[in-house]
């Protein structure tokens, strides 16, 4: 599964650019709009037409009485142009007005019934689609709505990170975990992946920082939100720019070299990486060393019938690294992270040796 935009017969310059209103509004709002983002470069628009909300009550969407009006911005400035479908009726009429791009949003992706309606409908139909990752962090769900679309026969599919909720991160809408979007390139290398910041950031002054961590991850474009008059949009006005701040911003981004030719560069990273190499050996080995400790605290606690989770000693543990952490000038959130991993690892492994399941060495 996955070809590559080169694949798909595309054009357009790395990185892949797409942007517009979160919704279209008014065939006014679309069309000012538009003509400004074609005037920042921009040739494929992006608008919510069906707009799936949380809870009922909220702008939905005008609906398809959208469709004409894209057409014609379509006409008129010789744009491509992206919606979202959430089912087989959205697919039709997409279809129908000669939409270009079709994208599948997180709420529809979570729903593998919804996503094979979906990928039933366009059987037989060579349009490229994209598949946002579930509003939950579950990668399975993710390629697992990759390979509906596959299996349908869909030819250009590709993937749109938009962040994750999680309730615990007070700095994004929906968190980032990168380690997510990185995993599904490493297992489809070829499969075209584009990144949506308005959707991680929820805010505006976040969004470069963001759009430029996924350039430098080699993400293969971004998906922007931009309005005329953001902070009057119908919908998530916290996060759609002005297209000339947008066209700034894609100004600013840098744009990394993946495979420099100079031979001094690539013979002094590889004496870093073989550096870094020989580190992670050695917190392997004090990771084993760690978990054969924990193996005879499990085993005392077991010979002196005293319960394997104590509250006290594991805030003392997950205050201490993290003093720890700042003190050697480590990020606090990523040591707290990594402890919480130990921790339930540990609790796992003195659980087995309570249950005499303890595997031999």
């Amino acid at each position: 599964m996955g070809k590559s935009f080169e694949e798909w017969g595309w054009s357009e310059k790395h990185p892949l650019i797409i942007a517009g209103p979160c919704s279209v509004e008014t065939p006014e709002q679309l069309d000012e709009t538009v003509a400004a983002l074609v005037k920042q470069g921009v040739k494929i628009i992006r608008g919510g037409v069906w707009k799936p909300r949380t809870r009922p009550g909220s702008f939905e969407g005008v609906g398809a009485i959208a469709l004409p009006w894209i057409q014609e911005v379509k006409k008129k400035y010789g744009v491509k142009f992206a919606i979202e479908v959430a089912n087989p009726n959205h697919v039709k009429q997409a279809l129908d007005a000669d939409i270009d791009i079709l994208w599948i949003g997180a709420r529809s992706t979570v729903n593998p019934f919804t996503v094979q309606e979906i990928a039933g409908s366009l059987k037989g139909v060579d349009i490229p689609i994209f598949v946002k990752n579930p509003v939950n962090p579950d990668l399975a769900l993710w390629i697992g709505a990759l390979e509906r679309l596959d299996r349908a026969g869909l030819k250009r599919i590709g993937a749109i990170h938009r962040g994750f909720s999680n309730f615990n991160d007070t700095t994004y809408r929906n968190s980032p975990m990168w380690q997510l979007p990185i995993e599904l390139k490493t297992k489809f290398p070829e499969l075209p992946l584009i990144n949506d910041p308005s959707h991680i950031c929820g805010r505006r002054d976040l969004l470069f920082d963001v759009a430029q961590m996924a350039l430098d991850l080699d993400f293969d474009g971004l998906i922007i939100e931009s309005h005329r008059d953001p902070d009057h949009a119908w919908s998530d006005a916290a996060q759609q720019v002005k297209p000339g701040v947008l066209g700034d911003m894609l100004h600013r981004l840098k744009i990394r070299t993946i495979n420099p030719e100079n031979s001094e560069f690539q013979y002094q990273l590889e004496r870093i990486r073989g550096q870094i190499d020989d580190v992670d050996r050695e917190l392997l080995e004090v990771l084993t060393r760690r978990m054969n400790l924990v193996a005879q605290a499990g085993e005392f606690k077991k010979m002196n019938n005293v319960a394997i989770f104590q509250i006290d000693r594991w805030k003392k543990v997950f205050k201490s690294r993290s003093e720890w952490a700042q003190a050697m000038r480590l990020n606090p959130e990523f040591i707290k992270e990594l402890f919480r991993m130990i921790h339930s690892e540990s609790i796992s492994k003195q659980k087995e040796i309570m249950e005499d399941k303890q595997l031999e060495k």
